[in-house]
């Protein structure tokens, strides 16, 4: 099954000759590869671009793994690109695996060569265009940014958000959440048929290669197994506020497995790095202010998150946050989840601190959001307890509850919009919820 990722195409049609590298990041089999050598190819053929003109290097092939060296890829691609009154298109796929070796130039045991300064020296090429493809958030850490000296654009991509598997589904309309929020959004979880086919692959791709690709890249030793446990944890408690010291004690009191939280939070960051959980920091409302913990995780695709719990924790409240947080993020807001503290006077007379979350608290320029998710608010008490965080909210911006039923949008006396999850997910534009 093919999919058109009409929407990352467009933004690299957009930043086609800016002079720029144009770096595509996202989840290992999320089909950065697909869009860049397949979908963006056919792109620069239907523009009367040759094959002569494109040059194409995929270098988690074992045929290419010399050009793994930065000065074996450096020769190799400039003589492909001799003729200089050619425009060309170099696109290389998963260009971390290119090594940092000792400049044998240089008399300075500490001068390095990396794939920036083979980017960097190609990038000066007026007839040269740059694309490639990396599996690992690190190589665009803020230190590689800065070597690259604000030459490089980051394209994310994403597993296959809802509206782009809804625009190929093939069974009943009314399954494709009930398919989308089992097994997520991996887009060769679509060409197979069974559930046991579906699990497998899902279950393989977490071990062989995500988990396989943490354990090589920080050389870990003896921890696989904490690894794994820890990533459990964080699915069992996709929605649930936690952090490296609460986990830490789970472990010991769940597990009788000391391990420190400064351990703990160093594995985090390497799930992040890798793509495969999403770190969603809390913001206090009222306060205008960051809180720096709890905080929430979320996977980047909830198939990955099933199968790690053998599909057994199949809780559609919780899921479906995680899938809203995804998708958010993938239209480019910026998404914290949210608290409003409030004083209310108990029955003694006294004060007391009361903390109420808001989902999420979605950022765009001038623009802002805020986002609950709820199964459901069929009976009135229900309804209210999702809403009470988002009427002590003193400003005007845009309030929304999204619900698990198919229903038509609609606004209640407070200004609060109501919409299905389906309809939203399927609706490009959040303003014209409003």
């Amino acid at each position: 099954m093919e999919f058109a990722r009409a929407e990352y195409i467009e933004k690299l049609v957009a930043k086609k000759h800016n002079g720029r590298i144009k770096v595509i990041t996202g989840i290992r089999r999320c089909g950065k590869s697909y869009l860049l050598f397949k979908l963006f190819v056919n792109y620069l053929h239907q523009n009367n671009v040759h094959d002569n003109q494109i040059v194409q290097l995929a270098l988690d092939e074992i045929g290419n793994a010399k050009y793994r060296n930065p000065i074996e890829l450096d020769a190799y691609l400039r003589s492909q690109i001799e003729r200089t009154s050619t425009q060309y298109y170099i696109l290389i796929d998963e260009i971390q695996f290119v090594a940092e070796i000792k400049n044998p130039y240089v008399n300075d045991n500490t001068a390095k060569l990396t794939f920036i300064d083979v980017l960097l020296g190609l990038m000066k090429l007026p007839n040269v265009d740059i694309y490639v493809t990396g599996s690992n958030s690190k190589m665009l850490s803020s230190d590689i940014l800065t070597q690259f000296r604000d030459r490089a654009d980051e394209i994310q991509v994403y597993p296959l958000s809802f509206a782009e598997m809804y625009e190929k589904y093939e069974g009943p309309e009314r399954n494709a959440w009930l398919d989308y929020y089992t097994y997520g959004g991996m887009p060769v979880v679509f060409s197979l048929q069974t559930h046991e086919e579906k699990s497998k692959y899902l279950s393989d791709l977490f071990l062989r290669t995500y988990l396989k690709d943490v354990v090589e890249r920080y050389q870990i030793q003896n921890d696989t197994s904490i690894l794994e446990d820890l990533l459990n944890t964080i699915a069992s408690s996709i929605g649930s506020l936690t952090n490296p010291t609460k986990l830490a004690n789970t472990f010991l009191s769940k597990k009788q497995v000391k391990i420190n939280s400064t351990t703990i939070s160093r594995y985090l960051s390497y799930f992040v790095d890798a793509f495969l959980i999403k770190q969603a920091n809390r913001y206090d409302v009222k306060g205008k202010k960051y809180i720096k913990t709890p905080l929430k995780y979320y996977y980047t695709d909830v198939g990955i998150r099933n199968a790690r719990l053998s599909f057994r924790q199949q809780e559609e409240n919780h899921i479906m946050e995680n899938v809203l947080y995804c998708d958010l993020v993938r239209r480019g807001y910026n998404v914290d989840v949210g608290v409003v503290e409030e004083y209310i006077r108990t029955d003694s007379g006294k004060n007391t601190r009361k903390q109420l979350e808001v989902d999420f608290i979605v950022n765009q320029s001038n623009q802002r959001y805020y986002i609950q998710s709820a199964l459901s608010i069929d009976k009135p008490e229900k309804r209210n307890q999702e809403i009470a965080s988002l009427l002590r909210i003193p400003d005007s911006f845009g309030k929304l509850v999204v619900i698990r039923d198919y229903i038509k949008p609609w606004r209640d006396d407070n200004g609060i919009v109501y919409v299905g999850v389906e309809q939203f997910l399927l609706n490009k534009d959040i303003t014209r919820l409003f």
